[in-house]
């Protein structure tokens, strides 16, 4: 009998995700709750697990398709009913023990790489509310696909090992499959061979210089295929390239034109001497440099404290229509940090941020930008935030109006520090200064409160001992 699974309901509302690769084949068996797919949505990139046990009948959808939630994503059959086609070959290794950096794990009596019977135990794989548990992982047997032609630089070094590239992240498997490069063609960098995308992009840029300027012409990275003189009709150049707006990117483009549309947003802007605070940090890093909290965390420990104090700062604008909106106050803080990765802008947020140390913050920000770099964050990660705090500074800008991560009612922005003459007790010194800028929701708050509120970080910034001990 048939069995058809839908694409499941991937958390907090998103209606599509985008079908990124397949991880199983026409013709393949598989087993419950194995990785079918690998899907982006405009939250985080993951695996969908199959409920069912199985011959893959049909596979609804294409590689690089935006696939709705509820539709069909893959129907199975019984394995028993398969026509015979071949679902394994000799030495190929499986999606998961790739994933494992070519560890073939032994066979086991039910040949899936798990004792027993795999269609009578879970892998333990859950999905948002879906899929079973069980004490056993349970291995794959569908057969290895055969990988993307290499450039013709890498062609002769691609020859097979026999074992599979040491590769974890999909998003470098998604770098090396846009650019047709070969992983069995690329020498990792980390740990034990572990390919790191730094290793793909020289392995591209390796190629591309020694292919020459026709094939760099013929592909264009990380891009639709653009057919050779079209030309855009508006400005009359010649168009390179073609880049769909989806996944993150346009998630990130719905948030702005939503917070502009319906937000009526103020800023205010000061600027800070924070030449005692580089001093305390710097002092902090002599006595321990692997415990010293960076400044992005002792402004997130201030930052916090202050939303404290004007707990208005830290609300949501929920509800519309006829239902009206309300105001949400939190007990509690989840801090968000805006962060810039290859998927675009996204913004995770530490849970109750409020109950760390600015030690306890430098440890979850660096965690938490590390896994939204990597495209591992959870949608709750990515959307639990009630504060945003944006350290732009990084990039080299002094200034910006944010918009605000609606539904939250403010965002704070920290420029970079550099030098600059200041006044200090009647004389010009050379300080270093910071301009911080608040983005906040006028229907919500007033000027008054917000400039209390950005003044009592500020004050902290300036003098981070006296701040820190009241803290």
């Amino acid at each position: 009998m048939a069995q058809t699974f839908d694409l499941p309901d991937l958390g907090e509302g998103l209606t599509e995700a985008e079908l990124v690769r397949w991880l199983v084949a026409e013709g393949d068996v598989v087993v419950v709750d194995q990785p079918i797919a690998e899907v982006e949505t405009a939250k985080a990139l993951v695996e969908v697990p199959c409920p069912y046990a199985g011959t893959v009948l049909t596979l609804h959808g294409a590689e690089g398709e935006t696939m709705l939630v509820d539709a069909p994503l893959i129907t199975v059959g019984d394995p028993e009913a398969a026509t015979g086609k071949s679902t394994e070959q000799p030495g190929a290794l499986s999606y998961r023990e790739e994933e494992q950096a070519g560890v073939k794990p032994e066979r086991g009596p039910g040949g899936d790489g798990a004792e027993g019977n795999a269609d009578d135990e879970g892998s333990g794989s859950v999905l948002i509310g879906y899929g079973t548990t069980g004490a056993k992982a349970t291995g794959r047997t569908r057969a290895r696909k055969t990988s993307a032609p290499a450039p013709a630089a890498l062609a002769s070094t691609g020859a097979s090992t026999g074992r599979a590239p040491r590769v974890i992240s999909p998003l470098v498997r998604g770098l090396a499959r846009r650019h047709g490069l070969d992983l069995a063609a690329v020498q990792g960098s980390g740990p034990d061979g572990l390919i790191l995308r730094a290793d793909v992009e020289a392995a591209v840029s390796a190629a591309s210089s020694t292919t020459g300027a026709a094939a760099g012409a013929a592909t264009v990275a990380a891009g639709a295929p653009v057919p050779s003189g079209e030309v855009d009709s508006r400005s009359g150049l010649a168009i390179a390239e073609r880049i769909p707006v989806k996944g993150v990117r346009k998630m990130v483009a719905e948030q702005m034109v939503r917070s502009r549309r319906t937000i009526p947003e103020a800023t205010a802007w000061l600027d800070v001497d924070v030449t005692k605070l580089v001093e305390l940090r710097a002092e902090l890093k002599a006595q321990d440099a692997s415990a010293a909290p960076s400044l992005l965390a002792l402004i997130a420990r201030f930052t916090t404290a202050a939303l404290q104090r004007y707990p208005v700062m830290n609300s949501r604008v929920v509800g519309e229509g006829d239902t009206g909106e309300e105001i949400l106050h939190f007990d509690g803080i989840n801090l968000g940090l805006a962060a810039q990765t290859d998927r675009g802008l996204v913004v995770p947020a530490i849970e109750h941020a409020e109950k760390l140390s600015a030690r306890e913050l430098n440890t979850a920000i660096a965690e938490l930008v590390g896994k939204a770099r990597d495209g591992k964050c959870t949608p709750a990660e990515l959307t639990r935030g009630t504060f945003t705090l944006n350290n732009y500074g990084v990039f080299g800008t002094d200034g910006a109006a944010a918009i605000i991560n609606a539904p939250e009612v403010a965002i704070l922005g920290v420029g970079r520090i550099i030098d600059r003459p200041w006044v200090v007790e009647g004389e010009i010194l050379v300080r270093k200064v910071t301009e911080l800028t608040l983005s906040f929701d006028h229907r919500v708050t007033d000027g008054g409160t917000a400039s209390a509120f950005l003044t009592m970080v500020a004050r902290a910034m300036e003098n981070p001992a006296s701040a820190l001990a009241d803290l």
